[in-house]
């Protein structure tokens, strides 16, 4: 029987375009490995090396059929395998449009937990292999499987890389009943309100709210749908009943559908392990649908089926903001995993900054022709975005290797050489010095303060140049000596020998893209400072004030809360208070607040701090810098106890005085801040079944409200969850231990522990977040400049002197111009010399149109003063994901009509052409531009950066120990 299967487009009919697809996981219930050759079957059975190696063949059968492949994760570690014959013949199919590369990124990343930044960048390694290996630039997006869909992926990683449309499965429940009756599912997505028309995009939300195809159209080997049986000489003969259920199908999407063309997802987890299967049945259904001749079927694409809508010349309805939160059906929302796994979000974003900064050294030194580069923590980095790696949603074995993997690629960057003692721990008595170099990744000067942990309590900080800095000593608190005894025992085997007693800070001014030298050595007085304790026992103790500069935080004398934020420059004063409470599976919300907590507090010359044993497993510090008008708070959480056979979320509430309204603002991907107004959604009216859950939103950079007179945010140092329950309130979620699977198909649940000799506890987390309260209209300059000293902390080398070696040859350095640094609304987010040595640029806008009035306007950047030492010979702006020329992704890009609107749509605002003489950018509001540059040569009056940070040389240098991060002091190396 020869099946007729060229059918294409039949105008006037019900066109069933029918997708052949899987969806294969970077690691969910198996790692990527194990997905990917097939082992460790006895939790599922999928091997991804199988549905690749017999799709092949499925698809030389027949130049019909069709396939869209979208993990490139999965598809390069096949391609290295395969043969010359066999890449040729894959090339082949590419370029016959048999095989299509769709989304294009190595993963299909989650869009919740995400950082914009990390989202970009695995998209450009998927894209750039793409380019390389076949010279094709992927059309569509395709992120079916996330739970829920962010702003940022509709006008980033859609418009922005050139996608003409996106397509997804999961959105609200009550959104796609909503959507459904009123042939809204397919919409223009406009996600910003600063980038305008240009921002918009095509979007699809499947009408089933999965990525399957309509029951009993499964055609995997062992799956139970009936098969086309069309052989008249055996029994079961269902031809003609096949025919009947599948136009059935046909006609009751199409009638929740816009126009006259639908599209059938064929495939789902894993499928086409045996590829033939599924093809044989789709030629029959083609074969005899058509024959019946009451709906029109044909292999398709997602690119095939947007041109056929895009063909029809109609006006689609508009979406604005995101499709956050996601909840499949009643009391099942999707919004834990905001903050499921805390430890590993916050690895995944301080990989993320220190990735960043790695390649501005990598650029400086010169990229290794062969040797370790960074592009294995580029690998680790991209699949960790997976939507079921940093959202917290894979198997407990699974996340151990994703962190075992940005390890692996954490320390194969060329940039260091970890010891497991740390430098800043040898003994300073004996005479010996530590030069401590200190690198800022930003393009602007900044002034932080550091903090190292040292052994002796006698030291002094100095700078390059011999001149004394200020600094002071705090003894290092019980909880985290223990913390690090636990954590060393557990994950190096061994307890370390000795511990340091004492935290040093100093305050460090680093140039832009540069560096400063400081030394610590000994001293013949101490610097430490001594602890003032506060207990409560009812007898009456004045306010406690804490802060020495303008920003005063009080405590009451009675029982130790926090009450008031004071800041006497800017005249803020705002009554407060902050706890902690837990939700448990039996009875909601339980308080965690003793009314008495002792304060311990520390005054110092830079900083001030409060710590707070909350109970037996939480601890806090805060604390208040002299130079700075936000309050820095530190947590330690956990073990989480599980004894009273309850699962528990820790959050912490803010309540201040604020009328917000029930109004307040999130973050997109840390990108564009986003209005959540409390039991409403702007396209449906909502039916309030989970106040709680139903109003948890993901954050990535920060949380904010405000009334008329006053903003109050919170920033974060990771993903977490959050949102305002009540008026004047910010909650944010911590962590999670619970006993229970949700019954979404992971079958674990999520208790997460620490072994040491088979003894495991729960495990704990530490971080950061931070508040700051501004008048009106003031809280953005905070909220974006402090935001990029978050993501892109100091880099702190260490080296380790004797007595008789001070000289600095490079003392400091920045690779900007002296006199210049980028304006405060541009950040570097790229720049990274690529294979061919040419340089990837990405600059950014931080501000929002309207969002300052001082900063939401045109920003310049003037290159020659950024590279003053070379002299570019070319350069050339691209798609977001450096694929293509931008004017050539304009040029081919669909633009697509909204209803309601004129024809003709608004211009946005967006940077003049870059003059190849004064190579000057502009950036509007929100805008990032994307530029390959050719350089005139190598990279050489940068090589002696490699020498001072990376491998200094034994002897009169000294011996080169550590290349650690530090998080606003926090070593987390």
């Amino acid at each position: 029987m020869v099946y007729n299967t060229s059918q294409g487009i039949v105008p006037g009919k019900i066109n069933v375009h029918l997708v052949a697809h899987t969806h294969d996981d970077v690691g969910w219930l198996k790692t990527v490995d194990q997905y990917y050759v097939g082992s460790n079957n006895s939790i599922q059975g999928a091997c991804v090396q199988n549905v690749l190696d017999s799709l092949i063949p499925a698809l030389l059968a027949d130049k019909n059929r069709k396939f869209i492949y979208v993990e490139q994760a999965f598809f390069q570690r096949w391609w290295r395998d395969q043969s010359e014959d066999m890449k040729k013949t894959v090339e082949m199919l590419v370029n016959s449009g048999q095989l299509e590369f769709i989304n294009g990124g190595m993963c299909m990343h989650d869009e919740a937990a995400t950082h914009y930044i990390d989202m970009i960048d695995q998209t450009t390694l998927g894209h750039r292999f793409i380019k390389e290996e076949f010279n094709v630039i992927p059309r569509i997006g395709w992120q079916i499987d996330p739970f829920g869909h962010s702003a940022v992926q509709a006008y980033l990683l859609g418009a922005e890389v050139g996608f003409d449309a996106l397509y997804f499965a999961r959105i609200d429940y009550q959104d796609r009943a909503k959507r459904r009756d009123e042939k809204k599912l397919e919409v223009i997505w406009q996600g910003s309100k600063s980038r305008g028309s240009s921002s918009q995009i095509f979007t699809g939300a499947f009408y089933a709210g999965n990525y399957e195809p309509p029951t009993g159209f499964y055609f995997e080997v062992n799956d139970d749908s009936p098969i086309v049986q069309d052989d008249i000489n055996l029994f079961d003969y269902n031809v003609e009943e096949r025919v009947n259920d599948f136009v059935a199908a046909a006609l009751s999407q199409a009638n929740v559908t816009r126009s006259n063309h639908i599209m059938w997802t064929m495939g789902t987890d894993f499928k086409y392990q045996y590829a033939e299967t599924w093809f044989r049945n789709m030629d029959k259904l083609i074969h005899y649908v058509n024959r019946d001749g009451r709906v029109n079927a044909f292999y398709s694409t997602p690119s095939i089926y947007t041109d056929a809508k895009y063909a029809l010349n109609e006006s689609w309805p508009l979406k604005l903001d995101d499709y956050f939160p996601y909840a499949d059906r009643i009391n099942a929302y999707w919004t834990g995993y905001f903050t499921s796994r805390p430890t590993i979000k916050g690895y995944v974003r301080m990989m993320s900054g220190y990735y960043l900064a790695a390649r501005q050294l990598e650029l400086f030194r010169g990229r290794n022709k062969s040797g370790p580069t960074t592009d294995s923590l580029a690998d680790a980095l991209a699949i960790a975005q997976h939507h079921d790696a940093v959202t917290g949603t894979e198997k407990q074995h699974v996340a151990n290797d994703y962190a075992k993997r940005l390890s692996i690629g954490y320390k194969e960057c060329p940039l260091l050489n970890i010891s497991y003692c740390p430098a800043t721990e040898v003994d300073l008595s004996l005479g010996k010095k530590i030069a401590v170099i200190v690198y800022n990744s930003l393009g602007w000067k900044r002034t932080s303060v550091v903090r190292i942990p040292v052994i002796n309590e006698n030291v002094t900080v100095t700078d390059s140049t011999g001149k004394v800095i200020l600094s002071q000593l705090l003894p290092i608190v019980n909880a985290s000596i223990a913390m690090r005894k636990f954590h060393a025992t557990a994950y190096m085997g061994e307890s370390p020998s000795a511990s340091p007693m004492y935290w040093l800070a100093f305050t460090a001014v680093v140039p832009p893209l540069g560096f400063s030298t400081y030394v610590i050595s000994s001293s013949k007085s101490s610097a430490s400072i001594k602890p003032i304790s506060y207990t409560f026992d009812g007898s009456q103790n004045g306010a406690i004030q804490i802060g020495p500069g303008d920003l005063k935080l009080i405590y009451s004398g009675n029982d130790g809360k926090l009450t008031q934020y004071i800041n006497s420059r800017s005249s803020v004063n705002i009554s407060m208070e902050q706890s902690y409470s837990y939700y448990a599976g039996d009875d909601g919300s339980s308080d965690l607040i003793n009314f008495q907590i002792p304060l311990t507090v520390f005054r110092g010359p830079l900083f001030d701090e409060v710590h707070q044993m909350i109970n037996s497993w939480i601890y806090q510090i805060t604390r208040v810098y002299k130079e700075k008008e936000h309050a820095e708070v530190e947590f330690i959480v956990g073990p989480i106890p599980i004894d009273d056979g309850i699962g528990k979320e820790i959050v912490t509430q803010i309540k201040t005085t604020i009328g917000n309204n029930k109004t307040f603002y999130t973050d997109s991907n840390g990108r564009d801040f986003l209005e959540r107004i409390r039991d409403y959604r702007a396209d449906w009216d909502l039916q309030v079944n989970q106040p709680i859950a139903g109003n948890y939103y993901p954050i990535n950079l920060g949380i904010y409200m405000k009334d008329e007179n006053t903003e109050f945010s919170v920033l974060v140092d990771r993903s977490v969850g959050g949102s305002s329950i009540a008026d004047g309130e910010v909650e944010i979620m911590l962590h999670r231990r619970l006993l229970n699977d949700d019954g979404r198909g992971v079958d674990e649940a999520l208790n997460e522990t620490v072994c040491v000799l088979d003894k495991c506890s729960g495990l704990t987390v530490q971080g950061k977040y931070y508040l700051r309260f501004d008048p009106l209209g003031e809280g953005s300059k905070w909220r974006r400049s402090f935001g990029q000293e978050i993501y892109s902390p100091f880099l702190l080398a260490f080296m380790e002197q004797d007595d008789t070696w001070t000289n600095f040859p490079v003392p400091t350095f920045s690779a900007m111009d002296p006199s210049y640094s980028l304006p405060d609304n541009v950040a570097i987010i790229t720049l990274q010399e690529l294979e061919d040595g040419t340089v990837l640029l990405r600059l950014a806008h931080l501000y929002e149109v309207g969002e300052d009035k001082d900063l939401s306007v045109m920003a310049t950047v003037e290159l020659k003063r950024v590279f003053p030492n070379k002299k570019i010979n070319g350069i050339k702006e691209t798609s977001l994901s450096a694929n293509q020329e931008r004017e050539e992704m304009e040029k081919k890009r669909l633009s697509w009509k909204v209803e309601g609107s004129s024809t003709k749509q608004d211009t946005d605002l967006r940077g003049g052409p870059v003059d190849p003489v004064k190579l000057v950018v502009e950036l509007a509001p929100m805008e990032i531009r994307t530029f390959i540059i050719n350089f005139n040569s190598n990279l050489v009056k940068y090589r002696w950066v490699h020498q001072r940070l990376c491998a200094v040389p034994a002897g009169s240098m000294g011996k080169y120990m550590m290349f650690i991060s530090v998080v606003e002091g926090r070593n987390i190396g």
